[in-house]
């Protein structure tokens, strides 16, 4: 290592002080190892030039033997300790020749702290970085690397001086028995204390390649590697779209952690540089913000999957998770993925994911997933997420349905083929059954077996407690909403928990549901619908006509949210208005589609019966998918609810209620 000196290095709002090898964020020291601060000062002292892997562990680990991994974590751990972002970086990687310190360092004289302060200082950030780290490379400071304070003694004989040593030694080895005799149990209760890690979310992977573009390829890999976790049945993983909004977050770990209600976070990079990815990744018990374990995982892209699936059976070892054999198949089947076929799958990946309730955003998806098919006809998870957008596509009325139908069957089959064991596939095939089949039996059997494989696949436990609630069972669905909540505690719960109340008619909870909507996401129409719905069956109807028109303009007009509106216009006494609403949908239906089922429901709040059962039996017909999701829980159609033939319409396709 460089010599020590008593000038500070700054950079930015940092500084350096070699002497006591303290690393200060205006002026309150950073917690660091004494490896990762003799690596920072390393690259430091260089200048600025690119420096070598080998060159830094021979520096910074010049007496022992150790495995390029060790270089990494360290280097993960002070890019951690700096707060390093995609736009503030200090480490460069360069790629094939090593680390490159980035920041412009300036060199001022020495601060003048007394002897006294720079020992305190030196100890609390020797003690903090003892506490924070658990990199077993990284030893605890040596008397002999503090800086000595000398003195003059008065004058002493030799024997005084051997009584001083004797005196000493004996008190030291008095100190040393006393030390182990209390680290030992200590430890011990220390490592008892943490506790089984049973809980876990995967924070946002931060995006080292140095390119924000890259930014949908690491969202990726965030996703993938919460799904490969998501199949270990022991172990509670947090869904992504929950994790998502701690991207860029500054909040410790312990407070994520309590706001989670998790054990165990895993935090980590990805570095993308041509056709290689590195993955670094840590664990850390998040309730105490203890380092656990710490590797770096590095393949060709084409490898990547299998790449994620060892990342994820690692963190389950280290949790001491249960995988069973066929959990432990599913982690290790990973096969070789054409490159460009895997990136555009992410791409897909993507857009569906973030914009799954948006026709463009689907149609981008779809295209994505299309393309990676046809460059790679072998990734089942293209296959899947295709139908995935198939069936929204449809449902949002930006694809014909029966087209979206046969499309989706034909991916679902190939997906099948290929890989049986992906639990969004069965998701999707329980949503077909259920929405598009009107087959309940297999709907539920589908929905069951999707969480059977992958248990934290938020997706398949949303979908299975709304169908739950459709089908009137109501224990089951609110059992069922609360495991969903703790896998997706984000605001996704909010929609899951307003889409069961609905289907339940607990128009209590629809209102207090839809008010979180609203609060967390006002912009988005869906919470202002079931805001509407609360208020309507609550008998609050100005409020509910208030919800209805601000979902009209969200929307672009959706039919469904009109006919809604229509229906509480009725009930306040402004027929003149519904009537005006039925006319214009059904012109509208003649050049573009509008189930009978909306217009059914107009018909039904205007009284007019006969013409309301007619349109129904049409639905029924074509097995509307808005009747596959309305029909037992809709206000719209109370009126109806005792009539003999709207009871016969339920029997014939066994609905429930």
């Amino acid at each position: 290592m460089p010599s020590l000196t008593s000038n500070l290095y700054v950079f930015g709002e940092f500084s350096v002080d070699p002497q006591i090898r303290v690393l200060r964020l205006r002026e309150e020291p950073v917690a660091l190892t004494p490896k990762a601060f003799e690596l920072l000062f390393f690259l430091i002292q260089r200048g600025g030039q690119v420096v070598s892997k080998d060159e830094l562990m021979r520096a910074v680990w010049p007496d022992s033997f150790v495995e390029e991994s060790n270089l990494t974590q360290t280097v993960f751990m002070l890019r951690k300790a700096l707060g390093e972002t995609a736009k503030q970086r200090y480490i460069l990687t360069v790629q094939g020749r090593g680390y490159r310190f980035a920041a412009e360092v300036k060199t001022v004289a020495g601060n003048g702290h007394e002897d006294a302060h720079r020992e305190a200082a030196t100890r609390q950030g020797a003690e903090k970085a003892v506490r924070r780290e658990g990199d077993p490379t990284n030893q605890p400071f040596e008397a002999a690397s503090l800086p000595s304070r000398t003195g003059v003694d008065g004058p002493s004989s030799a024997t005084r001086n051997k009584k001083r040593v004797a005196l000493a030694f004996g008190a030291l080895v008095l100190v040393a028995t006393g030390l182990v005799l209390w680290l030992v149990p200590s430890l011990t209760s220390r490592a008892n204390a943490l506790g089984p890690i049973r809980s876990i979310a995967v924070l946002p992977l931060d995006n080292f390649s140095g390119d924000p573009s890259q930014e949908y390829f690491v969202d990726g890999m965030t996703d993938e590697l919460t799904t490969d976790l998501a199949k270990v049945s022991s172990l509670h993983v947090i869904s992504r779209t929950s994790m998502m909004r701690y991207k860029g977050t500054r909040k410790g770990l312990p407070e994520i952690a309590r706001e989670l209600n998790v054990d165990g976070i895993v935090e980590g990079s990805v570095t993308r540089s041509g056709q290689r990815v590195r993955i670094t990744a840590q664990l850390i018990h998040a309730p105490t913000d203890h380092h656990l374990w710490a590797e770096t995982y590095e393949r060709d892209l084409g490898d990547v999957l299998r790449l994620q699936s060892e990342v994820a059976e690692a963190i389950a070892q280290q949790v001491r998770a249960q995988v069973t054999p066929q959990q432990q198949v599913r982690l290790r089947s990973a096969r070789p993925v054409n490159p460009e076929a895997y990136e555009t799958y992410l791409r897909g990946r993507y857009y569906f994911t973030n914009q799954f309730m948006v026709a463009e955003g689907l149609k981008k998806a779809k295209g994505y997933f299309e393309e990676s098919i046809r460059k790679d006809p072998g990734i089942a998870q293209a296959y899947s997420g295709l139908a995935n957008a198939y069936v929204y596509l449809a449902i949002s009325h930006a694809w014909p349905r029966d087209r979206a139908y046969a499309s989706a069957k034909e991916a679902l089959r190939k997906a099948t083929e290929l890989d049986d064991s992906i639990g969004e596939i069965h998701d999707v095939l329980g949503v077909l059954a259920w929405r598009f089949d009107w087959d309940w039996r297999a709907a539920e059997g589908e929905f069951n077996r999707a969480i059977r494989l992958t248990p934290s696949y938020s997706c398949g436990q949303e979908d299975r407690a709304l169908f739950l609630g459709f089908l009137g069972r109501r224990d089951d669905a609110l059992a069922a909403v609360e495991t969903s909540n703790r896998i997706d505690p984000g605001p996704g719960s909010t929609g899951t928990a307003a889409a069961t109340a609905y289907q339940l008619r607990d128009y209590h909870a629809l209102v207090k549901a839809g008010q979180k909507e609203v609060l967390s996401n006002p912009d988005q129409w869906n919470g202002h619908l079931d805001l509407g719905i609360g208020y309507e069956g609550s008998g609050k109807l100005l409020e509910a006509i208030s919800e209805y028109q601000k979902a009209i303009e969200l929307s672009n007009g959706s039919n469904d949210v009109i006919a809604y509106l229509a229906h509480a216009f009725v009930k306040v006494g402004k027929r003149a208005e519904a009537k005006k609403i039925l006319l214009d949908l059904e012109q509208k239906s003649k050049s573009a589609y509008v189930s009978p089922y909306t217009i059914a429901t107009v018909y039904a709040g205007l009284d007019e019966r006969d013409k309301s059962l007619e349109l129904l039996e049409q639905a029924f017909q074509e097995k509307s998918l808005e009747a596959s999701w309305h029909i037992n829980a809709d206000l719209r159609l109370d009126s109806l609810r005792s009539d003999p033939r709207f009871q016969a319409l339920l029997r014939r396709v066994e609905l429930p209620g």
